[in-house]
């Protein structure tokens, strides 16, 4: 007959997954006459858990749409702060788990420029967007294994507490550090 130990540790309680596709307007201040590049930088990002079954990441970049004006005779650069907010359901949720605050977020996809085009009144600028993230919640949770005493012994095939031999002392390099890293 086996005997079990319940083992509180953490681990992954909870997992999430969100591709986004969104829409966003520049009001340069020159009618715009062309595209000639989108780009986004700066982006910043936190996640946090909210309910039992989201988790809601909150985040912002810049836009940054380089673009002619004055029928193409000049050149200038619209930029927007977009703030942004997505909400990603969580699947996959341990019922044993006692504590699930701890949020890990990654970005699976940057947010980057899919399109930008000049509206049709040709005064506005309209910028296609993506970005992906995926969540894990951590949490302290129960996991319950089988002890085999006899698999363990005191006469492993190693000894933790073996010297090192005189020929293994001579081998050790005690100059490793060069001039430059002694001074640090």
């Amino acid at each position: 007959m086996a005997e079990y130990r319940e083992i509180i540790t953490k681990a992954v309680v909870a997992k999430g997954r969100k591709f986004t596709k969104a829409n966003y307007t520049i009001s340069p201040p020159h009618h715009p006459s062309s595209i000639l590049g989108c780009w986004i930088i700066n982006h910043k990002y936190e996640a946090r858990k909210v309910g039992k079954k989201e988790v809601e990441v909150s985040g912002s970049f810049d836009m940054n749409v380089w673009y002619s004006h004055h029928d193409n005779t000049k050149t200038s650069v619209a930029t927007e702060r977009v703030d942004y907010r997505d909400i990603l359901k969580l699947h996959y949720k341990d019922p044993d788990c006692m504590d699930d605050r701890q949020v890990l977020a990654n970005v699976l996809q940057q947010p980057n420029c899919v399109e930008a085009v000049i509206s049709k009144k040709g005064n506005k600028i309209l910028v296609t967007t993506e970005r992906e993230f995926q969540v894990d919640v951590i949490g302290e949770t129960k996991v319950c294994v089988e002890v085999h005493y006899d698999k363990c012994s005191d006469d492993d095939d190693y000894d933790l507490h073996e010297e090192l031999s005189d020929s293994e002392l001579e081998d050790i390099n005690t100059e490793f550090l060069t001039a430059d890293e002694e001074k640090d």
